[in-house]
């Protein structure tokens, strides 16, 4: 098993909750880190249709017959199964007795939010962060980790990518789109999901979008919600700070994983990737879900933002952390260029007044230099870094 660096706070919140609750895009390895950081814990998967009918039947009994500690795979299969748990938790409250994982966010669920209010700790697992895997990705090039992703089975097994992408993406609309929302044209969904990828690393106009598809516009955010809830993408806002000329407020929209992006966008093989319109925007979208990852798999409360004037400047990842303001530009070129700091140099004057940290610029471009008061540093010299950032 490759070390997660979300097994610490897993332990930790073990250590202060009854319940601990994994949740996370399929395969990205749940079930496989909350075996073998419960070892002792006995497992059951809801999964297993005998095992699903049973817990649905009778969840009273089940819980009461487990007074150990129990890993309980795929929760979501059985939801009326949470709101027992407040009873048999409030019976036998020993810390990290129940370990639940499931393949949807169950934070966005009321029902769950009431029932193990003050008696969970949640942790998202996201795909294989760079720095916990990184001799897998430095033996791939920078087309090829785009077009392979970071999910565990793609680095750690000899996988055709186009394959993998292909059933995870039939399996995922067959199992996960039917049981969280009743769509009902699957393959009109999945033609959504393909104009979504098209517009990875843009401002999301989701009206627009409808109205290309043919859609209800309802129906466009509800298919969002359901995309945003199995973890397939997800929203970075714009900065809310007053810096005068700040007149941006739709959010961009990014993949939890550039892999699947990309096998959305037909693009399954290296050579495609190098000369493709969407190279670009794909390398941004790895780059910021690589600190979305660091953030959630260590518990940091960091605030994810982008911030862009009037005129279409733009700084495609501002983090905030204790007050402080960091700006990170990324380009895909492999070759430096003095323009790439003119949106930094922009945005620190509209910031003058801001509690501003040092300014990045990550690229393609070898090596790790200072130019003109930024810190120009090569991706994977970035991505390797940012676990002792």
């Amino acid at each position: 098993m490759l070390q997660r660096h979300a097994q610490t706070r897993l332990r930790r919140l073990a250590l202060g909750f009854p319940v601990v609750v994994l949740t996370g895009p399929r395969q990205a390895g749940k079930t496989t880190l909350a075996r073998a950081t419960f070892a002792t814990h006995e497992y059951v998967s809801l999964e297993d249709p005998d095992v699903r009918e049973r817990v649905a039947d009778d969840p009273r009994t089940f819980l009461a017959a487990r007074r150990g500690g129990v890993v309980i795979d795929e929760v979501q299969r059985v939801p009326r199964l949470l709101s027992y748990l407040q009873t048999a938790v409030d019976a036998n409250p020993a810390l990290g007795r129940f370990i639940l994982t499931g393949s949807q966010n169950l934070l966005l669920s009321a029902a769950v939010s009431q029932s193990l209010a003050g008696r969970a700790g949640y942790l998202e697992l996201l795909p294989l962060a760079y720095a916990e895997a990184a001799s897998h990705f430095d033996a791939r090039s920078l087309d090829q980790t785009l077009v392979s992703g970071a999910y565990p089975a793609l680095l750690t097994r000899p996988l055709d990518p186009a394959d993998w992408h292909s059933s995870y993406v039939a399996s995922y609309v067959e199992r996960d789109v039917r049981q969280i929302s009743r769509v009902a044209d699957l393959l009109q969904f999945q033609r959504f999901m393909r104009m979504m990828a098209a517009r990875t690393g843009q401002m999301l106009n989701l009206n627009a979008l409808a109205h290309d598809l043919g859609i209800a516009q309802t129906t466009a955010h509800a298919w969002l919600a359901v995309l945003e809830a199995s973890y397939i993408v997800f929203r970075l806002l714009p900065y809310h700070g007053n810096f005068g000329k700040r007149l941006v407020k739709t959010p961009k929209l990014y993949f939890h994983d550039t892999g699947l992006a990309s096998w959305l966008l037909g693009i399954t093989d290296p050579a495609a990737m190098a000369t493709h319109s969407m190279r670009g925007a794909l390398f941004e979208n790895m780059l910021v879900s690589e600190y979305l990852k660091y953030c959630r798999h260590h518990g940091l409360n960091h605030g994810l933002f982008f911030w862009r004037d009037n005129i279409g400047t733009e700084i495609d990842l501002l983090i905030e952390r204790a007050g402080t303001l960091w700006p990170v530009e990324i380009k895909s070129g492999a070759t430096f260029q003095g323009e790439w700091l003119r949106g930094l140099h922009t945005w620190t004057r509209h910031a003058a007044q801001a509690k501003r940290g040092a300014a990045m610029l990550v690229c393609a471009a070898p090596g790790h230099f200072e130019h003109q008061g930024v810190m120009v540093a090569n991706w994977r010299e970035a991505l390797r870094e940012l676990v002792v950032a």
